[in-house]
């Protein structure tokens, strides 16, 4: 047994580049059980961050009661990360589980019955509808649902409804991983593989801080450094994580400049001839334009402008010029911060003028936060085009009316989709007075919360809520409605390497909670949306009937799943897409022909300006004759919106830590992962923490010109001048009527990147001063990157027998099974 909470990624299993992953298989059962007191085994797949690992969850008594790996699964060969050891199963079984619908009476919410809470929704919605037209409504999703809902949700949104306001939490998560390969590759899928990490000789991961977000991933990585034949490690993040601990380069970058240090390194690679001219000729256009841009930023000017060392700059443009096989990963370090689509494409211009993209170990992984937010953006739930369509192409837009059997003109396509920073907004003037809200919780997650709080209680605001738990945003709500949530119905999802997976329902959902897919067809029916021919828009009964609905939508697309069956992912490992009848097997990496999804009729996008985020018009895409190959988009760098300055001299950053998802909805609920991660701090410097006089656990009130946090202060190895928030901590289990500020997001500003719309979560003015001692050390964990400065005395976190988790080495795989025919 390993406590698991203690020793994050588990034990190594050392491996030499070209070799299989071995395999470990870790599990976790409810105290006092063991494997003959389980009933059943049913497969799935975790959902608590987006490396998608197979798993099978236990049932005892039609409860669950615990998880484990699955040894064929090609993402995860056995493995699980602690929260999904502890808190997928644990955090659906908490007894403030919503059980029945609620409805605003009198001000208040009082449990009613779902004809009652349905009626009530499209009552509304229809008066609206007749009122105002379809633009009165918005939709808000997330990136924890199944692809057969997103797709549910799409259809009835742009074909039912026909409103152009539909977007998901993606959009504050990995907006700008979609727009970073739509602009540079023609269309949203990754072209790398996880397996790129058993055969790289470097890995770069570019503000992505893979030990906490995806941990099984970066046990696969230690495992290769751990071996023979250790790859290089470049990270680029302002924090000493566990990544930067383990680079062979760090740089710390001040935050906000993320884009002068590309240009920095890409210019070196141009000066040193590290580069393939004709892949370049051969396959990419607009190199010209790119090798003007970067010209100026020799390595003292990124030194000059990043914080880091001009000779450090060097070195890992050295270490990615010179190696032969280059992994690239990226996440919110990028996604999240000033000019983060034009970094994001920089990373793919490296790969591009190194022609390392299609073949082992040469990859990029612009990755995704969330288990199925790869679902939101290929069904079209998130404003999208289902199918990876171009909202600009007008027989795109057909395709879809034939395949929905309605006119043309409901689906909105005047106009690019509304995001969901524009739908707040639209909401807040009184366009928008219908927000259906699933399975997020915009309450804690949207920046400047408090200007958030004021929309979702706006009178005129109809707003339903579908979550597990009676949240923070759910707290607002006129309608809640409460849903089944995972391992209890039936689905698939797709993770960041485009792998399939396959989700059965393993127990009866509690009371009277419904699967999110049931909810949507249900509204769909209640609301009467009809096709051209007079029949029902949605006829579905389950989520196959969906799921194949949606293979014939993919047909012919990039994201093509019409060889992949529920049969097929029973049993074995998942399957990355397109698999179709050229590749039956799935497709383990993209573009290792050298020809890009960017032909004008069949491409996701025309592409925006960098710089402005305005469209490129298709006249102007075909006159770049792109024509299958890959665009090298260039952008110069501009300083952050809110610098530091005399009032407020501190950066802010937020993030995420090890032990806790998104808004600890399920985490928050699981008690080893919440004793190790309880509530909210905030990380500061040494010389910082000095000059305010804070010492470890010390209480401080961070603030910014939209709000303030009183937390305790993490005295850490953090970049000087940088303050760090984890965004988790909301409110749902505060004490008392009014409790202290708390949450990361009362400080972060309503900005968006021009292009990705996402928002600025790490690009924020802040000042910071002591207002107590504290009582102890702050409630961050010591195991990762919020561990406290070398020489401050903080108990180690652990977590004890109830930490404890089973591992058993090299578990039986069959003979040809899904492992080794996935690679071959």
């Amino acid at each position: 047994m390993v406590d698991r909470i203690a020793d994050i990624w588990g034990s190594r299993t050392p491996f030499q580049r070209g070799a299989t992953w071995p395999v470990r298989v870790d599990q976790k059962l409810a105290d006092g059980l063991s494997d003959a007191d389980v009933d059943r085994w049913v497969q799935s797949a975790c959902v608590l961050c987006s490396n998608g690992c197979g798993c099978d969850i236990a049932v005892k008594d039609g409860r669950m009661v615990g998880v484990r790996g699955r040894a064929v699964d090609i993402v995860n060969h056995g493995r699980l990360g602690p929260k999904g050891l502890f808190g997928s199963w644990q955090g659906m079984a908490s007894d403030d589980r919503l059980t029945s619908p609620l409805i605003r009476r009198g001000g208040q919410l009082v449990e009613c019955d779902w004809d009652t809470a349905m009626s009530a929704i499209v009552e509304r919605s229809r008066a609206l509808l007749a009122e105002r037209g379809p633009l009165s409504h918005a939709f808000y999703t997330s990136g924890q649902l199944f692809l057969e809902e997103y797709y549910a949700l799409a259809i009835l949104g742009k074909a039912g409804i026909g409103t152009p306001h539909m977007d998901g939490n993606t959009r504050l998560c990995t907006a700008t991983a979609a727009a970073a390969m739509k602009e540079s590759f023609g269309s949203d899928g990754q072209p790398g593989s996880y397996e790129d990490i058993d055969e790289c000789d470097a890995i770069f991961l570019y503000g992505h801080n893979m030990a906490e977000t995806q941990t099984v991933l970066w046990a696969r990585v230690l495992d290769r450094i751990e071996g023979p034949d250790r790859p290089a490690v470049v990270c680029i993040d302002p924090r000493l994580t566990p990544v930067a601990q383990r680079a062979d380069v760090h740089l710390a970058v001040r935050p906000g400049t993320n884009l002068a240090l590309m240009n920095g390194l890409i210019r070196e690679l141009l000066h040193h001839g590290w580069v393939d001219e004709q892949y370049i000729r051969d396959h990419t256009v607009n190199f010209e334009e790119l090798r003007e841009t970067v010209e100026p930023w020799t390595p003292e000017a990124v030194a000059e402008v990043c914080g880091v060392p001009a000779d450090d700059v060097r070195r890992a443009a050295r270490i990615f010029g010179t190696s032969q096989r280059v992994l690239s990963t990226a996440l919110q370090g990028f996604y999240q911060a000033s000019q983060a689509t034009a970094s994001s494409c920089q990373i793919n211009n490296m790969h591009l003028l190194r022609g390392l993209l299609g073949r082992p170990g040469c990859g990029v992984l612009q990755m995704n936060g969330q288990p199925t937010a790869q679902n939101n953006r290929e069904c079209g739930a998130d404003g999208d085009l289902s199918g990876f369509r171009n909202w600009a192409n007008a027989a795109h837009v057909q395709e879809l009316a034939d395949l929905w059997n309605v006119d043309i003109d409901v689906i909105p396509h005047w106009a690019p989709p509304t995001h969901a920073m524009q739908i707040f907004r639209y909401i807040e003037q009184g366009s928008i007075d219908f927000l259906w809200v699933s399975a997020t919780n915009p309450a804690v997650s949207m920046p400047q919360l408090p200007r958030i709080r004021d929309i979702l209680g706006r009178t005129e605001l109809f707003l339903v809520v579908q979550d597990l738990y009676l949240t923070e945003t759910a707290r607002y709500a006129d309608v809640v409605l409460p849903a089944a949530g995972w391992g209890e119905k039936t689905g698939t999802f797709t993770n960041v390497n485009r792998t399939v997976h396959l989700s059965e329902k393993a127990v009866e959902p509690p009371g009277q909670a419904r699967p999110d897919l049931d909810i949507f067809l249900d509204y769909a029916r209640r609301m009467d949306f009809r096709t051209k021919d007079g029949g029902p828009l949605l006829t579905w009964e389950g989520p196959e009937d969906a799921y194949r609905a949606w293979q014939d939508c993919t047909r012919g697309r990039p994201c093509d799943y019409t060889g992949i069956t529920y049969e097929r992912l029973r049993g074995g490992s998942g399957i990355p897409w397109p698999c179709n009848e050229e590749h039956p097997d799935g497709t383990i990496r993209l573009y290792g022909d050298g020809v890009f999804p960017t032909d004008p009729d069949y491409c996701e996008t025309y592409g925006l300006d960098l710089a402005t985020g305005a469209a490129v018009s298709e006249q102007a895409y075909r006159a770049g004759s792109p024509a299958g190959r890959a665009i090298l988009r260039a952008a110069q760098y501009h300083p952050q919106h809110e610098p530091p300055d005399a009032d407020y001299p501190l950066s802010y950053t937020t993030g995420r830590t090890v032990y806790q998802f998104h808004t600890r909805t399920k985490t928050g609920r699981a008690r080893q992962l919440n004793q190790a991660a309880p509530s909210a701090w905030v990380e500061i410097s040494v010389p910082d923490a000095a000059r305010i006089g804070a010492a470890e656990g010390d209480i401080v009130r961070v603030a910014s010109r939209r709000g303030e946090i009183v937390v305790p202060a993490r005295i850490s190895d953090i970049r000087e001048g940088t303050v760090f928030a984890p965004f988790h901590y909301g409110y749902w289990d505060a004490a008392g009527a009014a409790p202290a500020a708390t949450a990361a997001n009362e400080l972060t500003m309503t900005e968006w990147d021009p292009v990705s719309k996402q928002p600025n979560f790490k690009n924020a003015a802040v000042r910071i001063e002591k207002v107590a001692d504290g009582a102890g050390p702050a409630p961050a964990p010591t195991t990762a990157g919020s561990h406290p400065a070398a020489g401050t005395d903080v108990p180690a976190t652990r977590g004890g027998a109830p930490g404890e988790a089973s591992e058993t080495m090299g578990a039986a795989v069959p003979p040809g099974g899904a492992i080794q025919a996935a690679r071959s």
